[in-house]
């Protein structure tokens, strides 16, 4: 990043310091600065990047290679520009990075980019402060006369690959055939936990979260007539006890109140 011509001389020379920190192999070093404390501000700087995505991305660290990581690392930290204010924030930055500016890499799977989203999801709900209060809903509300309520820290998400299962024994090179469908939430105890659903309790919650105030019966008939079933009371009848599950989990925290 070069510095704007117009910044005072002081300002400049940050600047110029910074592109060295970031990228040492291309932007020279300003003069007269001794290599050994040049040193340890490039290892202090990198060092806490690499550090907070590690911890961020442990299923994806743990499955990269060092040298693959600190490359994709090092090639975040000299190129993308991050504007959140907020250091937890770097996640969702390298994320972004990584869908839209990394590239075709050989040392990059085929699912990182799915891994790295259920991992930063998994992040994000944990610091959220949202919370499954019941103020929010009815706990004791009826789930098919009543509209459920979706809890904020529950999020349905559909991947390509069973991101949920990746690890050093399962490292898929092609997505199978079926979409995985998980709800990734946080219940009242505070634990981020995930759920791995079928495709109609998905569609279920997708319509929970687009149209609120409608009751659980009206949102299971519409799939029924999605799915041109026979006998609708019998996805009615199935759908409730869906719903009962989904309530004790903390990922439906009940009906809307009044």
């Amino acid at each position: 990043m070069s510095a704007p011509s117009e910044l005072p001389e002081f300002q400049v020379i940050q600047y110029r310091f910074a592109a060295h920190l970031r990228d040492p192999l291309v932007q020279p070093p300003l003069p007269d600065l001794e290599a050994r404390r040049l040193q340890i501000y490039r290892d202090l700087f990198y060092n806490n990047v690499e550090s907070f995505l590690r911890n961020a991305f442990p299923v994806l660290r743990k499955l990269s290679s060092d040298d693959a990581w600190h490359a994709r690392v090092r090639d975040f930290y000299s190129r993308h520009r991050c504007t959140a204010p907020q250091f937890y924030g770097l996640a969702e930055e390298f994320l972004h990075f990584l869908e839209s500016e990394r590239g075709e890499h050989p040392d990059d799977p085929p699912f990182m980019t799915e891994l790295a989203h259920y991992e930063w999801v998994e992040m994000v709900l944990s610091i959220s402060e949202d919370d499954p209060t019941p103020d929010r809903a009815d706990p004791n509300g009826d789930l098919l006369d009543g509209a459920p309520v979706l809890s904020p820290v529950a999020w349905p998400l559909a991947y390509a690959y069973p991101v949920h299962r990746i690890g050093p024994e399962l490292q898929p090179q092609q997505p199978p055939p079926e979409p995985t469908y998980l709800v990734v939430y946080r219940n009242r105890q505070d634990a981020v936990k995930f759920l791995e659903v079928n495709a109609v309790t998905a569609r279920l919650l997708q319509l929970i979260e687009e149209q609120p105030g409608v009751s659980g019966r009206e949102l299971l008939l519409q799939i029924a007539a999605d799915l041109q079933h026979p006998q609708p009371e019998q996805i009615v009848a199935s759908g409730s006890d869906m719903l009962v599950g989904l309530r004790q989990r903390d990922i439906v925290l009940g009906t809307l109140r009044g």
